[in-house]
């Protein structure tokens, strides 16, 4: 084998099932070639029905554990997913300003599956001033824009497109619009839609609905396959759409695991296992 290898960072909580967190996020960036180093920013007891228990971690271990990487790694790219806490998001930012050089991905995973908010409004304040304005690109879904915009999730593509701009305003370089929450009533031709909007334009990227119950950890695995893929040197759209078509593989061979009797995880490595 020949060429580099690309390193990618992920900031992120530990789902002690394996579906989602650091787990599908180191996941995500083996299978598209990268390497994937880890900073753990809490521990979780969940599997595939429920989470049990969380454990913090403290901000200056998490700062510890981002020097100590970069000291000795070099980062081609960083995707931060949920930072529960204030002081821990305002860890991260400070670390990052003064050790990455790189595309930075941040997945603002603030709102359950039920609908409530996972993060206080100090969190996500925090979240907001301190790491929007960091990020390369921002990856919410319809729900998190509303609550980092502090209004109505958007219901529809135009509002979408609003909501996107509006975060520009916020200071995010580009943000990626998941559309997986609008209703399927209002779809064109039965498409799921996302939208990439950056000062340049927007992109709208257009996929089939795949039924599974097996979507664990989707979010995750997409803003992190973006992020192994700018590592590799790709512009922002095309890391958008290699990723999202390495997703809608991994969720239509989700099946082929069996993973819990919940929702399980999608099949990261759906490319090469059972090859041999």
């Amino acid at each position: 084998m020949s060429g580099k290898i690309f390193n990618a960072l992920t900031i992120a909580g530990s789902d002690s099932g394996g579906g989602a967190g650091i787990q599908a996020d180191l996941k995500a960036f083996s299978a598209l070639g990268v390497y994937g180093a880890s900073v753990i920013t809490a521990l979780t007891a969940q599997n595939t029905r429920e989470v049990r228990g969380i454990l913090d971690i403290s901000p200056d271990f998490i700062r510890q554990q981002i020097e100590t990487v970069f000291d000795d790694i070099d980062i081609h790219a960083v995707k931060i997913g949920m930072l529960s806490r204030p002081e821990v998001i305002a860890a991260v930012a400070d670390t990052l300003a003064e050790k990455a050089a790189c595309p930075i991905v941040l997945d603002p995973v603030m709102v359950a599956k039920s609908g409530d908010k996972l993060l206080g409004d100090d969190a996500v304040d925090a979240l907001r001033t301190r790491l929007l304005p960091m990020a390369d690109l921002i990856t919410p879904n319809l729900p998190e824009a509303g609550v980092l915009l502090d209004r109505p999730a958007p219901a529809n593509e135009g509002e979408m497109a609003e909501a996107a701009r509006m975060l520009l305003q916020h200071g995010a370089k580009a943000v990626l619009m998941k559309g997986g929450h609008l209703d399927a009533t209002t779809l064109k031709d039965g498409q799921l839609v996302d939208l990439l909007v950056t000062a340049e334009g927007t992109f709208r990227f257009t996929s089939s609905h795949i039924t599974t119950k097996n979507t664990h950890g989707t979010g995750c695995t997409l803003s992190s396959s973006i992020a192994a893929r700018l590592a590799k040197g790709d512009t922002m759209e095309k890391a958008v759409d290699t990723a999202r078509r390495y997703l809608n593989r991994a969720i239509g061979a989700a099946d082929e695991l069996s993973v819990g009797q919940g929702h399980g995880p999608v099949h990261h490595f759906h490319a090469l296992w059972g090859k041999d």
